[in-house]
């Protein structure tokens, strides 16, 4: 079960945090935060991934998840997120409640870093 942000990272973090490009990575939660899918849903350059929520959410929809949680992971090293990140996840965020699958956390994941998107209030 997930509780927090902490334990969505520790599922996550020992797989993304030495990748050389950008994966972007969705777990998806049944309505008592279960994990019942996690998948990488695409696969980026050096610095970026072009995420569209379509595919996201197509996962979402197939496996009847309640909510997720995104990852992608950032191999320089910084965790701050760009303006296309905070672009994404509010997308994100607005198609799932028009589909009534809620985005719960955005993480970004660094080497020895994370950030939660959701704690510090990009949506």
């Amino acid at each position: 079960m997930v509780k927090s942000p902490s334990d969505a990272v520790s599922i996550v973090k020992p797989e993304l945090r030495f990748l050389y490009q950008e994966h972007f990575h969705c777990v998806f939660l049944n309505i008592k935060n279960q994990i019942i899918h996690r998948e990488t849903v695409f696969i980026g350059s050096l610095n970026m991934s072009v995420v569209h929520p379509r595919e996201v959410f197509r996962i979402a929809l197939r496996v009847s998840a309640a909510s997720l949680i995104c990852f992608h992971n950032h191999p320089s090293g910084d965790p701050t997120p760009s303006k296309e990140d905070i672009k994404v996840t509010k997308r994100l965020a607005a198609s799932g409640e028009l589909l009534g699958v809620r985005l719960l956390d955005h993480i970004i994941i660094a080497q020895n870093k994370h950030l939660s998107m959701r704690e510090k209030s990009y949506f």
